[in-house]
């Protein structure tokens, strides 16, 4: 495979792809790529303040449930 400077976009799809053509998917990806990890970083935040309200609620039955038994 060889890449040519052609500056016009090649779409046909039996050549050969251009620099062009790869400097722009190369583009494409790295857009994707931060969507992505956008994405992750928010769904790991999520993720850890679900579970930190887990914690917390598991936390507050317990303290409950000893506070009653000591004070009946």
């Amino acid at each position: 495979m060889t890449l040519t400077t052609d500056p016009e976009p090649n779409h046909n799809q039996d050549s050969e792809p251009t620099l062009t053509d790869v400097i722009r998917k190369l583009d494409q990806l790295s857009d994707e790529v931060k969507k992505f990890d956008e994405r992750f970083s928010n769904y790991q935040q999520a993720t850890q303040w679900v579970i930190q309200l887990a914690f917390g609620l598991i936390a507050s039955a317990t303290v409950i449930v000893i506070v009653s038994n000591v004070l009946k």
